[in-house]
């Protein structure tokens, strides 16, 4: 029982957060801060380039921090290195990102309350603005396109539980 407990302090982000070499802790989530990032398997100019990242604002996780480079976490696990200046504050987060595509969806409220009225119904990988995290619900903001060849687009706004999201711990206030 005690390696049970002992394991789970190690891996919670809550128990194990410390400070990196920034003053900021680690672990924390930020988001690209550029379409084009070449991610790479160490943490300089000189080290390879494992993969590129293609989408701005997508959300990160900073696990490490050397010098000017953030050793970073995706939603998909995969980790590599990226120089600070690439780098976003802002928060963003994508909805139930380990769901299959067929899911029929989360919604979103029009207060942190499930019986409050639904604004929209967001499908898996949908990219969200993180507004503000009370308790086990953040409010937040995205758009939709539905149509890529039409101008068409559509705002949405609401409020998701925690749960649901990756780019925010459970418990933690976003302000």
């Amino acid at each position: 029982m005690a390696f049970v407990v002992v394991f789970f302090a190690a891996t919670s982000p809550v128990f194990a957060q410390s400070v990196g070499a920034s003053g900021l802790p680690l672990p924390r989530f930020a988001s690209l801060g550029s379409s084009k990032i070449n991610v790479r398997v160490g943490p300089g100019q000189k080290y390879e380039v494992a993969w590129i990242f293609v989408q701005n604002g997508l959300p990160i996780e900073i696990i490490q921090e050397f010098d000017a480079w953030r050793k970073i976490r995706d939603s998909e696990g995969a980790e590599g290195w990226i120089h600070k200046t690439l780098l976003s504050g802002r928060r963003t987060a994508l909805v139930t990102p380990w769901l299959d595509d067929a899911v029929a969806g989360t919604p979103i409220y029009a207060r942190a309350d499930a019986t409050a009225p639904r604004r929209a119904i967001l499908q898996p990988k949908v990219m969200v603005t993180v507004e503000k995290c009370e308790t086990s619900w953040c409010e937040v903001s995205g758009r939709y396109k539905p149509d890529p060849s039409g101008d068409k687009s559509q705002n949405f706004k609401g409020w998701i539980n925690q749960v649901a999201l990756w780019g925010v711990y459970q418990g933690e206030l976003v302000k």
